[in-house]
């Protein structure tokens, strides 16, 4: 089973722990590889020839490929294992298009989201071999890899006849049903189709035109770009214009341009169900974070799901985590927990979780939503248990870093605040339900100025000047030079509360109970109890800018205490009660001893 899936170079032993973990075990680390290290200068072109609009290649602009690779990423493994992560997530590494974008606008793929070859890695990021000896040096070290996957698109590589040079309008299906070319009057065509509600392959084999909206046109170097060959096929599209967002199109249009897929059709679901079971059979890789998750329909991922668990378990993998982005900027767990009802994900990114403690750690609001997560997380299939499944963070390459949002809060803010308020959230992080997340770079004060771009920082030495005048939390360095240093204080917090989790299982694995709160910024605590014994483990927080000396309620049954981080009291006061002194924006977690 071990050779099969390429994976020699951990011993089995080591192998079977990592598969026996479970997905709230883990401690992730989320990185794009464009943007890490640079192990191989012969790839950063990706094997094209010429400038940057032919190659993606300019590592001075942030929209462009700038020579992070996996070769890079493998040479920085003890960087990752140091920082405390045992799990490794990527940023798509299929290849993509080089450059999207009409002229004066144009980008690159350097982010992995344009995919032409879904079945190999892109040349700009190394090889398939790469890859390989990636898993398997990371298996060694304990440490799993998950793929960042989509379904919803891929590259722009269609564009629409009536709408050359301009953004074409989504077009809905009420007023360009399947039924008629161009619009309810035109003429008829897809003789007896009976609409995408229908999954049968009988119903989809009846849709024979594209046209029925706009009429797809594929640029004759194009026409067999995709691979696996059948996507090169307009019919398997959707091909009504770009989204807006709203209603319908969320799920129908294309996501600024790039081409969305029909993944109503059942030769759809089939194809990316192969497609995501052979780089498990190929690589072993341990869990998928899939993107744009709700602008698909909830019947494909009721197809999808089931089946890539059961391949993965099939192939010696029983613990896959898959968790889909479902982004919003809000408090909605509601919206987040829907998605495991409807379309059955074991988990879902946790924006929820994001909101609730970035607001309470850059004190910008109490910590009441903090409290409202244990509660709301019912709603999610399978409940609070379940909850711990979900992948829990502090921004991303979307949102925007932490630092950032700190600094949006309070522009004001002093470079020691700023540490400690990003010590603080991390130990959020760290200590609460959930996943804890790590962006690369945070570990090193990346900030940056605001989300997308802007918040994409290189580790090695950058040659984007924006970047480079970006100020860093915790330290004098820019991202002009190399950022691996593991005595930034960021580093060493964040190592040391991820020892400590690992090491505590009531932090991964236990039950939550919220022992205090306020709609100001304050105290917050809550009871972690361990799965196997029930011991108490407080963790409390202290969101504020003034020291807090309280009374917390704790189990009857916890009478004397250890610190396994900040200034714990050796006794309880009372019977049922703890009085914890916490400085400003400081943390505790006391365990109770048998």
């Amino acid at each position: 089973m071990i050779a099969a899936f390429g994976c020699g170079a951990a011993s089995a032993d080591t192998l079977t722990e990592l598969r026996a973990r479970t997905p709230e075990q883990e401690i992730v680390y989320f990185v794009l590889p464009d943007r890490f290290a640079n192990g191989d200068r012969r790839n950063d072109k990706g094997g094209l020839r010429g400038g940057p609009l032919q190659t993606g290649y300019d590592p001075t602009s942030r929209a462009f490929y700038h020579g992070g690779d996996l070769k890079g990423l493998t040479a920085r493994l003890d960087y990752i294992q140091g920082l405390g992560a045992t799990a490794i997530w990527l940023a798509p590494i299929f290849r993509n298009k080089p450059v999207q974008g009409g002229p004066g606008d144009e980008s690159a793929g350097y982010h992995g989201y344009w995919v032409t070859d879904f079945t190999q890695v892109d040349p700009h990021f190394g090889t398939d071999a790469d890859f390989k000896e990636l898993v398997e040096a990371a298996h060694a070290r304990g440490i799993k890899v998950y793929m960042d996957i989509i379904a919803n698109h891929t590259a722009d590589v269609i564009r629409y006849r009536e709408s050359a040079g301009s953004t074409p309008l989504y077009r809905s299906k009420a007023d360009y049903p399947f039924s008629r070319k161009g619009g309810v009057t035109g003429p008829a065509i897809n003789s007896g189709f009976a609409g995408d509600h229908d999954a049968s392959a009988a119903n989809w084999a009846k849709l024979e035109d594209p046209s029925f909206a706009y009429t797809p046109v594929i640029a004759k170097g194009e026409k067999t770009v995709k691979v696996p060959a059948w996507l090169n096929d307009p019919i398997y599209y959707h091909n009504r214009g770009d989204t807006d967002w709203r209603g319908e199109s969320a799920q129908y249009g294309d996501f600024v341009g790039l081409d969305d897929l029909a993944t109503e059709n059942p030769r759809v679901v089939a194809g990316f169900i192969d497609i995501y079971k052979g780089w498990i059979d190929r690589f072993g890789i341990d869990g998928y974070r899939i993107d744009t998750a709700k602008h698909v329909n909830p019947e494909f991922w009721r197809a999808f799901i089931p089946a890539i668990r059961a391949h993965a378990a099939a192939r010696g993998i029983p613990n896959f985590h898959i968790f889909g982005e479902v982004a919003t900027g809000d408090y909605d767990p509601a919206l987040l927990a829907s998605w495991t009802r409807n379309a059955g994900f074991p988990a879902v990114l946790d924006f929820a979780f994001m909101r609730a403690a970035v607001d309470a750690a850059s004190g910008k609001s109490g910590t009441d939503l903090l409290a409202r997560l244990t509660d709301d997380d019912a709603l999610y299939e399978g409940g609070k248990a379940a909850a711990l499944q979900l992948p829990t963070f502090l921004g991303n390459h979307d949102a925007g870093r932490f630092g950032f949002f700190l600094r949006e809060a309070e522009p004001a803010m002093s470079p020691q605040e700023e540490l400690a308020r990003m010590m603080l959230g991390h130990a959020m992080l760290l200590t609460l339900r959930g996943v804890p997340t790590i962006y690369y770079g945070d570990e090193q004060g990346f900030a940056g100025t605001g989300n997308d771009q802007q918040a994409r920082q290189d580790m090695f030495p950058s040659q984007v000047a924006q970047y480079n005048q970006d100020r860093l939390v915790g330290t004098s360095a820019t991202t002009a030079t190399d950022n691996f240093t593991t005595d930034h204080p960021l580093y060493v917090e964040i190592a040391r509360l991820a020892r400590l989790r690992v090491a505590t299982p009531a932090l991964s694995r236990g039950a939550t109970l919220v022992r205090a709160s306020s709609d100001k910024p304050g105290l917050f605590a809550v009871s972690r109890f361990d799965p196997d014994n029930g011991r108490e483990v407080l963790v409390a927080f202290n969101t504020s800018e003034a020291p807090v000396t309280t009374h917390i309620a704790i189990d009857a049954e916890s009478r004397t205490f250890s610190s396994l981080s900040g200034d714990c009291p050796a006794t309880a006061t009372t019977l049922g009660s703890l009085t914890l002194r916490l400085p400003a924006f400081g943390y505790a977690v006391c365990a109770a001893q048998p």
